[in-house]
Order: C-alpha cells, then structure tokens, then sequence
C-alpha cells in the first residue's frame, strides 16, 4: 500500500491552480470535463468509472450519510474528487483509496486548489481496495463512496470486515444491486448481498439516483444504500466463515430446497436435514425465507 499526501505536485500537464471562489469549490460539468481532458482521462467500463458533476447529489450524499464533524470518512473510488470534496466540507478526516494511476495522481492537487484550508485533512492511498488491510491515520468511522457497478458487493462487504470502527456507510451503487443489498427475507432479490451485508450491520435502502448526473450517463439508475453497524454482533458460537459458508450453500441452487441445497455443504442431505432440524428450520425451506440468526443457528447445528 503507498499513500500520497496532498502536498503530491501536479502532473506535468496540469495548470497550475488559482484561487477558487467558496462558491465554486465543489466541481460542475464543466469542471470535470476540463480535469478530464487535461489528465486525459477516459471513464472506462472496465473499472465502472462514472464521475458525478452535479454539486447538489455530492451534498445530498453527504446529507444523508449523516456525516458528523468529528467523522474520519473512508472513500473508495474518488475519481476526479467531486464526493471527496463535499466530504472535506463536513467531515474532520477523509481518506480516498484509489486505484488509477492518473486519478490517484491528480487528486491531491485538486484538492489543494479547491480547498487548501482543508488539504492538511485529506490523505490519498493509491491502492486497489480489496487489497487494503490498514488505513493511515485516525480509525475510520464512516465509509461513504460512488462504488463501481462492477465491484460494489465486494469492496463493501470487505470493508466492513476489516475496518470493524466503520459505524455507519452510505454507498451508491447500481440501483438493481441496491435493491439487493437491502432485500428482506423473503423478496425475489433477497440473497447471498442481503445475509451478508446484514451480519455487519442494519440495512436499507436511502433514496435514489437518475443517470443525468454522472459522466458518462450509465445505462443504468443507482440506488443509496444505508448501513449502520449492528451494535451488537450476530448471537453465534459459529465463525462467521462457517455462517457465511452456509449462506454460500444455500442460494448456490435457490431453487432447491435447503435439505437439497444444503446437502454437499452438510455431506449428505441426511445430514444437511439433521442439521436444520436441530435448528428449528424446515428442511422444505428455502435459503430466501432465512434470517442471517437462522443461517447462523444452521452453521451451528452442524458444528
């Protein structure tokens, strides 16, 4: 893992930055176009690059995160800066992890330019996010991000496993994997998303998002998803790889019943029914009727 402070030079190509206006400090269309051409950026599907020009949704976003003065914020995927700017204006500390190479390099400078006051708070980890295991600094309290379509599922999942001080995160991801992210037991899209996400933490969904502003306008809406830590963890003498081996078992054949669906994680379905059986769960049930306790109470029958 490297990190780049905020003092990190422009790159070669880039203007040298002049005093920015207060009102003009969060980055517009044009803006992000301008910061595009000179870095010469092309948003890729291949990372689900979609870089918000619109002020209003980046505060909105900040808005309905809840992000508090005293808040160390996490960022993944900050793109050309316009969330991470609407973050250094509410939050104490924000740290932006990155993975492209020229995003990563110019971030710094635009925040230098656009809010030097607020510079010093603002640490850059170029890196790919699932290969994080620590951050530089205070403990993050809040995960707020723009994930890529592509990778959503498992940068949050993982971020939440390994930065156990994130109380509460807001992600906007495509709205088909919001929706899944926040299915109750029960609903057609409840599945793998759904348990897993709730063994960190209460889930819902937060409000909505139309194409217009991003750039390039994706083909599809997305969705705000809200997450905030349990404040207690699932009951279980079960490891939550042994839970979640469970959940992974049961809507790998969705279809099937769980006696079925569960029989080669149980080695037989005999076993897989004496297992449901013992904890409390009919064996004609399938995965999407389950809470995340009942997968636990399953994981720890066969234990």
């Amino acid at each position: 893992m490297s990190t780049t402070e905020p003092s990190a030079p422009l790159p070669d190509s880039a203007p040298a930055p002049g005093p920015v206006p207060v009102s003009d400090k969060l980055l517009g269309p044009a803006d992000i176009r301008e910061l595009a051409a000179v870095l010469g950026v092309r948003p890729t599907k291949q990372r689900g690059q979609n870089f918000v020009i619109d002020a209003n949704t980046v505060r909105r976003i900040v808005r309905t995160a809840g992000v508090r003065p005293d808040d160390v914020v996490v960022e993944v995927g900050p793109g050309l800066g316009s969330l991470t700017l609407a973050l250094l204006e509410a939050a104490d500390r924000v740290v932006a992890v990155e993975i492209d190479d020229a995003l990563a390099g110019a971030l710094p400078a635009t925040i230098e330019a656009r809010m030097p006051g607020r510079a010093d708070r603002f640490t850059l980890v170029h890196s790919d996010a699932m290969q994080v295991h620590e951050l530089p600094g205070p403990p993050p309290t809040a995960l707020v991000a723009n994930l890529p379509y592509n990778v959503a599922v498992p940068v949050l999942l993982t971020m939440l496993e390994r930065f156990p001080t994130i109380e509460r995160t807001l992600v906007m991801v495509q709205s088909e994997v919001a929706d899944r992210l926040a299915a109750k037991p029960g609903n057609k899209v409840y599945g793998v998303p759904s348990v897993k996400a709730n063994w960190y933490a209460e889930v819902k969904r937060a409000g909505s998002i139309g194409r217009n502003v991003f750039w390039p306008a994706p083909n599809v809406d997305s969705g705000l998803v809200s997450l905030v830590r349990r404040a207690e963890p699932i009951r279980t003498t079960a490891t939550k790889a042994e839970v979640f081996a469970v959940v992974d078992a049961a809507f790998a054949q969705r279809r099937k019943t769980l006696r079925a669906a569960l029989s080669g994680w149980a080695g037989s379905a005999p076993a897989a029914e004496a297992a449901l059986v013992a904890a409390g769960i009919s064996p004609q049930a399938r995965g999407e009727a389950l809470t995340v306790e009942e997968f636990a109470r399953i994981a720890e029958a066969k234990a």
